[in-house]
């Protein structure tokens, strides 16, 4: 009679335990159903089941170009902070030459006679200053416009100067490439028609794997944010860089996040550039064949034009179809994947914990029962 009772107790139990036993998450059934209460409530969630290849969304197009697009200037077009080396070549009476022009004999010399002024470096305001001249001005100006300024300000000083104006170091024209290169620092622009592509190998190569990095371009006020892998041969492999652009490249792969009744509940980084949804439930592992319910897979992810509309995707692995359809389904940045629990693992998760309550008590029952042997 109290076996009777102990029975029933259990199986009353079982029947309660069922619906409050500790599971990897909702069931398929519940992520519709909480999704349709919240339509209801008033939260704009969009359910779609993908049944059909019109029920697969495009491929997301590459970030459009947000930078103005200059036409690239004069290779040699001076800029604040360049530094220029000015040399005065003079026949006859000189000016720079630092001496008589009469030879011992009280002749006259007629050779030419060369005068390297310090370094003269262009300031703010884009000046420099050159004696008996004064100051002058330089910025946007290449180095035979400053050549033709210099010589006509010494015209009334010295007999028919010529002047040879040359770049010791190069600020303007050039541009700053950090994060993950081979080679930071300052990089001058020798043609002003070198590619993003151009000055990331100028600057020794990129480090790491192109599909787990950004390039992020300063020009002026704008700034963007492009994938290197678009950079060195898709969309923007013939972009060039300007003269004052700040180009970094940082380490951000792509990852897509897996949670329910899976092998794995992590972020997965993605395996290369472009994944699909298949591809995305191998690397997650699949379903767990204990716990999992290959009808109910779902994809969160934000929509519209704007990424604010919450929309969630259905996959049913039951059907052949469906694995068609989500090779063509093409995986994005921060999507959530989700392994609905199946509802068939609660009978088998309450024997388990059942067989957890009672080991100890059969344990003891058993070694009693050798004790009195």
């Amino acid at each position: 009679m109290k076996l009777k009772l102990l029975l029933s107790t259990i199986a009353f139990g079982s029947l309660c335990a069922c619906s409050t036993l500790p599971s990897s998450g909702p069931t398929g059934g519940q992520i519709t159903d909480t999704a349709l209460e919240a339509q209801v409530a008033g939260a704009a969630i969009d359910i779609v089941p993908v049944n059909s290849i019109a029920d697969v969304p495009p491929v997301a197009e590459p970030i459009g170009w947000q930078l103005p697009d200059y036409d690239p200037p004069p290779s040699d077009m001076i800029g604040p902070g360049d530094v220029l080396s000015v040399t005065v070549f003079e026949a006859g009476v000189a000016l720079f030459g630092g001496g008589s022009s009469a030879d011992a004999a009280g002749g006259f010399d007629p050779s030419v006679k060369a005068q390297t002024l310090p370094p003269r470096r262009v300031d703010d305001n884009g000046m420099i200053d050159i004696p008996y001249v004064g100051t002058i001005q330089v910025l946007g100006n290449t180095l035979a416009d400053v050549q033709v300024k210099i010589r006509e300000g010494l015209r009334t000083f010295s007999q028919d100067p010529q002047v040879s104006v040359t770049r010791q170091e190069v600020i303007g024209n050039s541009i700053i490439i950090g994060g993950e290169v081979a080679q930071p620092g300052r990089l001058v622009l020798q043609t002003n028609r070198e590619t993003l592509s151009d000055v990331i190998a100028l600057a020794g190569g990129y480090r790491g794997e192109a599909k787990n990095l950004t390039l992020l371009i300063e020009r002026g006020d704008d700034l963007v944010r492009l994938r290197l892998s678009d950079v060195l041969a898709g969309t923007y492999d013939r972009v060039r860089a300007y003269p004052g652009d700040r180009v970094t490249i940082l380490a951000e792969p792509l990852i897509f996040s897996v949670l329910g009744a899976t092998g794995r509940v992590q972020q997965i980084p993605f395996v290369r550039e472009r994944m699909n949804v298949i591809e995305a439930i191998a690397a997650a592992g699949g379903p767990n064949s204990n716990a999992g319910d290959p009808k109910a897979i779902f994809l969160f992810r934000y929509t519209g034009p704007d990424k604010t509309q919450p929309t969630v995707y259905h996959f049913n692995l039951m059907q052949t179809p469906t694995f068609f359809l989500a090779q063509r389904f093409a995986l994005r940045d921060d999507d959530v994947l989700y392994f609905g629990n199946s509802q068939s693992n609660q009978p088998r998760k309450l024997i388990q914990t059942i067989g957890q309550l009672f080991s100890p008590i059969v344990t003891a029952t058993a070694v009693a029962n050798n004790v009195n042997n």
